[in-house]
């Protein structure tokens, strides 16, 4: 029973212009440094399949989906706003990225693999019940998490985000189901200007000034995501891990380092050893600055595995 490695060639295919931040070269770099490290020796590798309507539908409205196919244009760029356009094959790389979570969901849940990681773009965190934005179309963890609530029953399920932006559209989708625990850490003032004030009592929002470094993004995970995660037991975790928070990502400007990335890692499997027979699924969101994000993350998949 090995880890789970989870992509596909058409994540790969999505693209919003030349020189733009979320560009096709993140997959590769990650995959390749997770060669070059050998830590894909220790995984299985799977294609994620595309997300059936039904499962897209846990997290989104029905309309959003069909408006969201209808816009999918022949050639050149459809815009959804400033930052996020859709090519011909958006729709179809969104439609594996959300599929991935679900496999994932699969795979762990059933014990065919312990944890499993999605290389998938385009990220999710950003997308709503009902609008795209911020590079992201569908809520792949939402999407997994909800076929983990609905197609297994589970009753309590955690998603840790640290990303360095909100997840706003995480948020917007989880707040008022109290099967899920959302703990997510972010910098203060930049997009998506949200999370400031939680949106239920299910959200725990932990937003940094710029600049903090280590120490005080280590000491406020313990402060905040720890106790909540004790008290709420869950019994599985979803991870939306994004890398944009190292100090070599000009996205943001908290100032962290791999090491940083392994350590809530680190975090994470200890509360998952506890109460969720290990259980974890994690989605790539952002992380922008090609060489740092393929460092973090595979240092990030090293302690998710088991191989540090």
């Amino acid at each position: 029973m090995l880890p789970a490695y989870i992509s596909h060639i058409d994540c790969v295919k999505h693209e919003m212009g030349n020189q733009h931040p979320e560009c096709p070269e993140r997959i590769g770099a990650i995959k390749d440094q997770l060669l070059v490290t050998g830590l894909l020796n220790f995984m299985e590798s799977y294609d994620a399949p595309l997300a059936t309507e039904h499962q897209l539908a846990r997290a989104h409205d029905l309309a959003y989906i069909h408006q969201l196919s209808a816009q999918t244009p022949t050639e050149g760029y459809v815009h959804i706003d400033p930052d996020t356009q859709m090519n011909a094959y958006t729709y179809r790389a969104a439609s594996r990225s959300a599929g991935a979570a679900v496999l994932a969901t699969d795979l762990v849940i059933t014990g065919k693999s312990p944890v499993a990681f999605c290389n998938i773009r385009p990220p999710g965190h950003h997308a709503e019940h009902n609008a795209a934005g911020g590079f992201c179309f569908f809520n792949n963890v939402a999407v997994g998490i909800r076929h983990a609530l609905e197609q297994y029953g589970l009753q309590r399920v955690a998603l840790i985000d640290f990303d360095v932006h909100h997840g706003n559209g995480s948020e917007d989708i989880l707040h008022d189901d109290p099967r899920v625990l959302m703990c997510s850490i972010f910098e203060k003032d930049i997009y998506p200007f949200s999370g400031s004030t939680p949106k239920g009592p299910n959200m725990v929002n932990t937003g940094l000034p710029a600049r903090v470094g280590s120490k005080e993004f280590r000491l406020a995970i313990e402060q905040d995501w720890l106790p909540a995660l004790e008290k709420f037991k869950p019994e599985m975790l979803f991870i939306s891990a994004g890398f944009d928070a190292h100090r070599e990502d000009d996205m943001g400007n908290l100032g962290l380092l791999e090491a940083d990335f392994a350590w809530v890692t680190q975090q994470i499997v200890q509360v998952a050893k506890r109460y969720a027979h290990g259980r974890i699924v994690s989605c790539l969101e952002g992380g922008y600055v090609i060489s740092p994000l393929a460092r973090s993350a595979a240092a990030h998949v090293r302690v998710l595995i088991g191989a540090d």
